[in-house]
């Protein structure tokens, strides 16, 4: 698949530990369920779900993108990572007597794990759509879970038997919860309603109506006698479960309210917003009692979860770490990092001891051999930092970013030793001459500028927004734009001389735009990577093509030779990293291990690893050596070849995030009858685009940010799904104002 196109790849962001306080100590790579062929993880992928305490207090399981992380409660060590399922994960529960974990993910399944081996024990099939929710009975004998398909299942928790499917609701469930004795199922909904179940019969016992957007989470008080629901409207509500009347409604958040949950005694009710607070209340009185404040300027969806003896709680959430809060004093005792939400690049110094990466519009740096945060390097004024490069001599990083500077920054101090504005709209990428007297920067303006590293004068400026320079500099290649209507279609690569701006070459092959490029180390070839899944190797003396690769199912982001030349690596939105051998074309192997979009890949120096970033918040480091890649068979099979679709696919939407429009592209394998369909994070519609017959090939979308009432929406979470024939696939995208 073709996750991200053009400016989406340059927000294909961000790296490891998503940390509030810039000073606070970074945990160590991690170990647990490392691929074949990878020595170390940095990160510990996004947080794309729920974090629960096991009934004793001793663990906490955190929802991800690459599974279930389980922790330890009190010391906040890694005690297993959960890896089975093929979308991230969003809803956990452990068993009441804490032996068994249930996680569900963007599936129709249901994942039965032991909690003390990580052992899988069963998988519970059934549901038509993504699992959204999941719990067990109080007596642990059940299984209940929502889903999209509208629909409640109960399963046996031995057997993984479907004991019964409840239907009422009238769009997808976004939560379930048993009363404490068990007897009733509470339900929230994307259709607005809560609804409480007999859990014996199924019959409907109330259904409770009130709330003006959907209900993103349900909880009954210790007592039975209250329920508790968070909504999109920005309220918490509480009910009376015996007549099923409304008693309170709370107000204060100013974002959609995520999750809602009591303490053990029922005296504190808490609620987290995407407003970045959490707040705790009294649900007798309807005072807040405190308010906690979450660092992040940009929150998604956060969880919480009270530790049994109430005198804790923990959030999560996608772009925060995971933090513990005293109830009592309302202080944030201890923060786990290590999630983030995702990687946008990776780089080596030269001499490959440390390791650059960018988060936000933050810049990392770390120790390449221990994982250890070393600086932090702070000071864009905008959400992204797009591009990252060192100096030849180490002692200087530059970088770009949507807040349209580049910065220089000294590795040693981490300061910020100069800024240089000249793309409007952002600066996308960034680097230095092989001699560090030059500085190249590329923007949205499509505009690639060379300036003097040293004064920061600008001293040519020629027309691209991807570069890279030859070995010894005198060249430069571009990856050029053409317009054609309002689309940008930059599929053509230039090579400039340096030294006079004057046009070498244009390589013209690549069926869509062009993302990567790179030169070989003596400077005699190019490769390049794009839209159409293809990798090309290029003569940069003659411009001539000498070959087409072909191995991606999806668009190909980056690519890299190794330093001795021998090997091209390349990273592509299929989610995988392939090795090709340089003379031949050959496709030598395949590595597999990260769960989205693999967004860039850089060899060390001494050529002996192999670093691969992803959206799934995490890098991988990989043993290379040339001797490893011959003759191994790759893992996947080629789904597409040049000139031929075998298969529909909906692709990621470009830029993403965006403001305040996207494309998403999508290819089909066969004439068919096409709709694309957006909605919110809590699965209500946005809009619909109905576009009949569509032919075989490859189509694209233009979304202008508008609902169906032609009302611009506001920031946040959206999928889109695509409807061709019997084909039916979903995406996500962002909108940040």
């Amino acid at each position: 698949m073709k996750t991200i196109s053009s400016i989406t790849l340059t927000l294909l962001l961000t790296l490891f530990l998503l940390i509030p306080n810039t000073h606070a100590e970074f945990e160590p790579r991690t170990q647990f369920g490392l691929p074949d062929g990878a020595k170390a993880r940095l990160g510990k992928g996004q947080i794309t779900g729920e974090i629960t305490y096991s009934p004793d207090g001793t663990k906490l399981a955190v929802a991800c993108i690459n599974g279930v992380w389980i922790y330890d409660a009190e010391t906040g060590q890694e005690l297993n990572l959960l890896t089975r399922q093929t979308q991230f994960a969003n809803s956990v529960a452990f068993s009441p007597d804490g032996s068994i974990l249930a996680s569900t993910s963007r599936s129709n399944t249901i994942l039965l794990w032991n909690t003390n081996t990580g052992q899988h024990l069963r998988t519970l099939h059934g549901h038509t759509d993504w699992v959204r929710s999941v719990v067990f009975s109080p007596d642990g004998n059940t299984i209940a879970s929502g889903s999209n398909d509208e629909t409640i299942k109960l399963w046996n928790t031995d057997t993984g038997e479907n004991r019964r499917t409840l239907i009422g609701h009238s769009r997808g469930i976004s939560c379930v919860v048993f009363s404490p004795d068990g007897n009733t199922l509470a339900s929230g909904s994307s259709d607005r309603t809560i609804m409480l179940w007999n859990a014996e019969t199924g019959e409907i016992i109330h259904t409770l109506n009130g709330h003006k957007d959907w209900v993103s989470s349900v909880v009954f008080s210790p007592d039975g006698n209250s329920l508790a629901s968070a909504s999109g409207d920005r309220t918490v509500r509480l009910w009376n479960t015996q007549t099923g009347e409304r008693t309170h409604t709370l107000t204060g958040h100013k974002h959609w309210v995520s999750s809602v949950v009591f303490s053990p005694d029922g005296n504190i009710l808490a609620s987290a917003s995407w407003d970045n607070y959490i707040r705790l209340w009294n649900p007798n009185t309807e005072e807040t009692i405190r308010t906690l404040s979450l660092p992040s300027k940009w929150i998604n969806s956060v969880t919480l979860a009270f530790s049994p003896d109430g005198k804790k709680i923990a959030s999560a959430s996608e772009y925060t770490a995971i933090r513990i809060w005293d109830t009592n004093t309302g202080e944030n005792g201890r923060t786990h990092t290590g999630h983030i939400s995702s990687v946008s690049t990776v780089a080596f110094n030269p001499d490959g001891n440390t390791i650059a990466s960018a988060i936000d519009d933050n810049i990392y740096l770390w120790n390449a051999n221990t994982g250890k945060h070393t600086h932090t390097l702070t000071g864009h004024t905008d959400r992204w930092v797009f591009g990252i490069a060192f100096s030849p001599d180490g002692n200087t990083l530059a970088s770009a970013g949507s807040d349209a500077t580049i910065r220089l920054w000294n590795t040693d101090t981490g300061e910020n030793r100069r800024t240089f504005i000249g793309h409007p709209g952002g600066a996308y990428s960034v680097m230095f001459s092989p001699n560090g007297n030059i500085l190249a920067s590329a923007g949205w303006d499509h505009k690639i500028r060379l300036w003097n590293a040293n004064t920061a004068e600008n001293i040519r400026t020629l027309t691209g927004l991807r570069m890279v320079f030859s070995p010894d500099g005198n060249r430069i290649a571009g990856v050029s734009s053409i317009i054609a209507g309002v689309i940008n279609n930059l599929n053509l690569i230039r090579i400039w001389d340096t030294n006079t701006g004057e046009l070498i070459h244009t390589l013209n092959g690549h069926k869509g735009s062009v993302y990567g490029i790179a030169f070989s180390p003596d400077g005699n070839k190019i490769v390049s990577g794009g839209f159409d899944e293809t990798i090309r190797l290029w003569n940069a003396d003659t411009g001539e093509l000498i070959h087409t690769l072909n191995g991606h199912t999806d668009l190909v982001f980056r690519v890299a030779f190794s330093p001795d030349g021998s090997t091209i690596a390349s990273a592509s939105d299929d989610g995988t990293v392939q090795l090709w051998n340089a003379d031949t074309g050959e496709l030598v192997k395949t590595l597999t291990g990260h769960s989205k979009t693999v967004n860039s890949v850089v060899f060390s120096p001494d050529g002996s690893t192999l670093a691969s970033s992803s959206l799934d918040g995490t890098i991988l480091l990989w043993d290379y050596t040339p001797a490893n890649n011959v003759n191994v068979e790759p893992k996947d099979k080629m789904l597409t070849t040049l000139g031929h679709i075998k298969r529909n696919l909906l692709l990621q939407n470009y830029p993403n995030p965006f403001n305040p429009e996207t494309w998403i592209p999508y290819q089909l394998a066969s004439p068919t009858d096409v709709n694309i369909s957006i909605y919110t994070s809590d699965s209500k519609l946005v809009r619909t685009f109905t576009l009949g017959i569509k032919p075989v090939g490859k189509h694209q979308v233009h979304w202008d940010g508008n609902n169906a009432d032609g009302e611009k929406v506001a920031s946040g979470i959206y999928f889109y799904t695509l409807t061709a024939g019997d084909y039916t696939a979903t995406r996500k995208m962002s909108i940040m104002k």
